[in-house]
């Protein structure tokens, strides 16, 4: 938050996405972190380009995005995310997404359950809504609303959709705020492991677009089309 506001440099990495002196710093204060808390586990980050063609489907790993979100803390949407995930055999076990101008703090984790942390810096635990298939609510990138999701939107039984930045769209959903994510688009594995976790942790699923698992850990770290739902969503 020292940054948000407050850029000197934007800078440009090799695949034309934007980069800033935040995204390096969270970078280095969560590898450090981690690094001094479980030395023997191997960390995967966005911004250490050397790691992303070292695979990992089966072991443990953490999978790191400093900032999910980059063009919306450039932007001050307010909707940028800090993403750490825990992968277990290619599973995301745990969790943890943090909107930090947002101020909303959403964790989970395999047989432990959600939680989001309230005002007073207490956890309540969250979990996905009972969905009415009749009365979708989607949630949605706000940046990528392309045709192939607003085709989904208009042959589906919507009365609602939910623009949001990040894993934020997860976090919605663990928190019975929406129902599903359809997503008809590239990410890479590092934006969505946190909040896969936490949505799963929180009784929800997420499948690619044919209904098979997500294995995370795949050499390059790119992420199939995938549907994020409560498992109560039915769709077409």
């Amino acid at each position: 938050m020292h940054h948000y506001g407050n850029l000197e440099k934007i800078m440009t990495k090799a695949d034309n996405s934007p980069l800033t002196a935040a995204d390096l710093a969270v970078d280095e204060i969560i590898v450090n972190g981690l690094n001094k808390a479980f030395p023997e586990i191997p960390i995967i980050t966005e911004e250490r380009a050397a790691n992303h063609t070292v695979s990992h489907s089966t072991g443990r790993f953490f999978l790191i995005d400093p900032i999910d979100g980059t063009k919306e803390f450039i932007n001050k949407s307010n909707e940028f995310t800090i993403n750490i995930a825990l992968i277990e055999d290619g599973t995301p076990v745990a969790g943890m997404v943090y909107a930090p101008a947002l101020k909303r703090l959403f964790w989970g984790a395999k047989n432990l359950g959600a939680f989001e942390e309230n005002s007073e810096g207490s956890a309540d635990a969250i979990s996905v809504r009972d969905t009415n298939s009749d009365a979708l609510i989607v949630v949605a990138s706000r940046s990528h609303l392309n045709a192939e999701t607003e085709a989904f939107i208009e042959k589906n039984k919507v009365v609602s959709v939910k623009n949001a930045g990040s894993s934020l769209k997860f976090c919605l959903i663990a928190a019975g705020e929406a129902d599903i994510y359809p997503r008809f688009g590239p990410t890479m594995e590092w934006d969505i492991a946190a909040g896969h976790a936490v949505l799963a942790a929180a009784g929800g699923v997420v499948h690619t677009i044919d209904g098979d698992p997500i294995s995370y850990g795949q050499k390059h770290y790119k992420s199939p089309f995938f549907i994020a739902r409560t498992a109560s969503a039915k769709y077409f």
